[in-house]
């Protein structure tokens, strides 16, 4: 039996302990939000000042960035934190770790789940940049949106939320498993047939 889920489980689970225990629960959706932030502040620099009556020292003229008394404000004026460059060390171990493990190795791994044709459906073999890579960027924007709107993400709320024995933590689970599960079950069939026919 193939048990480097479970490996992979427990040390996932490991670093989101060792976040709580020694800095802070770890979430990521709000540094797209500082991103933002940034991006906005070079284009306007009239949109982050200094707030000598906010606790945090900083407001926006942007609501959004202004609220928690201008937490976020403070922390697109001032990036380099934990939080930021922990996001940004994301992409960063990522690609670390497909240098360390061999293509070849990746390639076995996924043909040993994924049967050839279908394989060929999921690389989109003669579509365009757009048609193979919009669909993601789209659903990845439409998460991050709803994400924001729900004050939190993924990771903060499933994970994070849930080692803190958050009972919102608890619900947003249930409610990703009994949508993500369908989908996961009935879109692959869905590419593959459509796959299939072209």
């Amino acid at each position: 039996m193939n048990n480097k889920w479970l490996i992979k489980g427990v040390v996932l689970g490991l670093a989101f302990f060792l976040a709580v225990l020694l800095v802070k629960p770890i979430g990521v959706s709000t540094q797209f939000v500082i991103l933002d932030g940034i991006i906005y502040n070079a284009i306007d620099s009239d949109v982050i000042t200094e707030d000598e009556n906010s606790s945090t020292g900083y407001t926006s003229t942007n609501a959004y960035y202004a609220k928690s008394d201008g937490k976020y404000a403070k922390a697109i004026e001032n990036p380099l934190n934990y939080s930021f460059v922990f996001v940004l060390a994301i992409p960063l171990g990522a690609y670390l770790a497909s240098k360390l493990k061999s293509k070849k190795v990746i390639e076995d791994e996924v043909e040993k789940d994924i049967n050839s044709n279908d394989l060929e459906v999921l690389k989109g073999s003669g579509e365009s940049f757009i048609k193979k890579y919009g669909p993601s960027f789209v659903s990845g924007v439409l998460l991050l949106f709803g994400a924001r709107m729900a004050g939190g993400c993924t990771s903060g709320h499933m994970m994070s939320g849930i080692m803190q024995s958050s009972v919102s933590g608890f619900v947003f689970t249930i409610a990703v498993f009994a949508t993500a599960v369908p989908a996961a079950i009935i879109l692959p069939k869905m590419i593959f047939k459509k796959g299939a026919k072209a």
